[in-house]
């Protein structure tokens, strides 16, 4: 099985700017209180886009995670 890309946002850093959310709309969508919630955490044709909102992310919030393959 391959390895596989997952959104996680760190709560604790996250100030809501809205970033993420306006990069990767499929994956991602606001609360009331305009922080992100992610609702679908599972990136694969998105990949390129979560890596930029990963860099993009003013308060180093937003990760892109390489889960490794399982056997």
């Amino acid at each position: 099985m391959a390895s596989r890309a997952r959104i996680v946002i760190d709560p604790t850093r996250c100030r809501g700017h809205g970033t993420c959310v306006a990069l990767l709309a499929r994956h991602l969508e606001l609360d009331p209180w305009h922080f992100p919630l992610v609702t679908d955490p599972i990136v694969t044709e998105d990949l390129d886009a979560a890596r930029h909102a990963e860099h993009l992310c003013p308060e180093l919030a937003f990760h892109v995670v390489i889960e490794p393959a399982r056997s």
